[in-house]
């Protein structure tokens, strides 16, 4: 199981074509391949608050990195946003493309399980304050019977948050690191990040300074922000996984899409440099 398995993450962010990641998919199963979806969708669940009339907050944490606030009327509008809109909206592009596919979310046969983080540190006007009554949780473990056995049939998982936590409630989960653990647990032979970027690049500033490959750091890497830091925390996940081959690539564009499916273009993410034995 998982010989040729692709686990795509298709980015929340609004540039992101989902026809064009569906056409992609499309490609790769008419040629006999097997794809699991993994979906966010931050500009729909942005876009759903505000229709609803609920505020929106952030995080930041005391290293300066930044994540969603997660109450229980935001982990609703999640929650809606992506079981709702984004996935329903994947599933009738597959569908159109006649690929059989089937929505998930993390509850779904529990097939997401999280530790909810029970204390966030955030920095308020310059401060550092404890929260605790966030749902936000760390992926901890991947059931992945339910997805074998589709991915078995010929059918196209379309997976998402929340996750299962074990105190039986939903927790918001990230969803990069979702595919990560996905693609690590299935045994896939590679994981494409797809987001509204051609790459990781040299200059931020700079869209052509995509680099072909990207060794990244233990821990948080200072060389990148915004977004691309956990999508970097991710990718080092599954690398450590022995997923094969990783990518960050241009989720906005059929040509890049088709591209990064097929194991080019983008960015190749390599782990760590392996630490020198202190006996040799």
């Amino acid at each position: 199981m998982g010989t040729g398995l692709t686990v795509v993450k298709c980015g929340g962010n609004a540039e992101v074509q989902p026809a064009a990641v569906c056409a992609g998919i499309a490609g790769m199963v008419r040629a006999g391949g097997s794809v699991l979806l993994v979906h966010g969708g931050s500009a729909m669940v942005t876009e759903l608050a505000g229709r609803l009339g609920v505020p929106l907050g952030e995080l930041v944490a005391p290293d300066g990195t930044v994540s969603r606030r997660t109450d229980r009327a935001t982990l609703e509008v999640v929650t809606l946003a992506l079981a709702g809109q984004a996935k329903p909206a994947l599933l009738l592009e597959l569908a159109r493309l006649d690929v059989p596919a089937v929505g998930l979310t993390g509850l779904d046969a529990g097939l997401l399980r999280a530790r909810r983080k029970a204390a966030l540190r955030t920095v308020v006007d310059g401060r550092t304050v404890v929260v605790r009554d966030d749902r936000s949780g760390r992926l901890t473990s991947v059931e992945t019977p339910l997805l074998k056995t589709l991915l078995a049939e010929g059918i196209v998982p379309v997976l998402s948050p929340p996750a299962l936590a074990e105190d039986g409630e939903p927790v918001n989960v990230n969803a990069d690191r979702v595919a990560a653990a996905v693609a690590g647990a299935l045994g896939a032979t590679r994981l494409v990040l797809l987001t509204g970027a051609p790459g990781v690049l040299a200059d931020g500033t700079d869209p052509n300074s995509v680099q072909a490959e990207y060794r990244v750091r233990e821990g948080r890497d200072p060389a990148v922000g915004g977004g691309m830091t956990v999508k970097l925390v991710a990718a080092r996940e599954a690398v450590e996984a022995g997923v094969a081959d990783v990518r960050i690539a241009d989720g906005r564009y059929a040509g890049t899409v088709s591209a990064a499916l097929a194991g080019r273009g983008g960015t190749r993410i390599l782990g760590p440099e392996p630490t020198a034995d202190p006996r040799a």
